[in-house]
């Protein structure tokens, strides 16, 4: 895929004055699903509340907390879609506490049933938007990683202001993640690539991890699996671009 300069957005693209991570969808919550809130989502949704969350509690597992669990990576992902990576990502990384943020809910009974069904116990759901859960529910310096995989790429040029990727974002992921954590995003769509890539330069915290010779871009992470919509696309000739970068 080349890219076309008309959709690519720099890092000082005007900005949303009310940052969201997310837009609402259409979407059925099937039979399945809904069971899944009702039996899971007790133990694995956390309400969302103003104030810093307690790892610890948010984590706990039958009323016991092990100094192990309670030191644990921290991981927030913003918006799993209908969780299938997420699953995977947390069975080849049990010793880290994966936070979820959601706000389709047929997505987030998909990841409760795939929770249940697998029996992972180190992820947690917040179904509200991660712009808010990041403001008022994350201090600073207190997360390992962030990862964001396939936000939607909004491709007319005259959307590209509704991208998540944006400086203000940016800057509020790199204040709240530790000295040497990292932040994640992948996307298919090449100009978003590019403006990711642009925005987490920018951002004085960071730095790139990928080596000099890849354009910036990243090898693909081995945690993160191929999704059928990826592989989808690898087959139709898209390319898929991994952007990783780590806090100073």
């Amino acid at each position: 895929m080349t890219s076309d300069a008309s959709n690519l957005a720099p890092a000082s693209v005007a900005f949303p004055k009310n940052i969201k991570s997310f837009v609402k969808r259409a979407g059925r919550t099937t039979t399945g699903q809904a069971k899944a809130f009702e039996v899971w989502g007790p133990q694995f949704l956390l309400k969302y509340a103003p104030e810093p969350l307690d790892m610890a509690k948010a984590f706990e597992l039958d009323g016991n907390v092990a100094d192990a669990q309670v030191a644990a990576p921290f991981i927030l992902e913003i918006g799993f879609g209908m969780g299938e990576a997420t699953a995977h990502i947390a069975k080849v990384r049990p010793n880290d506490h994966f936070l979820c943020c959601e706000v389709h809910e047929p997505g987030v009974g998909a990841l409760l049933k795939r929770i249940g069904e697998q029996n992972i116990q180190n992820i947690r759901i917040l179904q509200h938007d991660a712009v808010e859960v990041i403001d008022n529910m994350l201090p600073l310096s207190s997360i390992d990683g962030v990862h964001i995989f396939f936000p939607d790429p909004w491709h007319k040029a005259r959307h590209n202001k509704r991208r998540l990727i944006q400086t203000p974002l940016i800057a509020k992921l790199a204040a709240r993640l530790k000295p040497g954590a990292y932040i994640h995003c992948a996307t298919d769509w090449e100009p978003y690539a590019v403006q990711i890539l642009e925005v987490l330069i920018a951002e004085p915290l960071l730095k790139n991890t990928a080596p000099s010779d890849l354009g910036g871009y990243a090898q693909k992470p081995d945690y993160r699996p191929l999704t059928k919509f990826e592989n989808r696309g690898l087959k139709l000739g898209h390319g898929v671009w991994d952007v990783v970068f780590q806090r100073i």
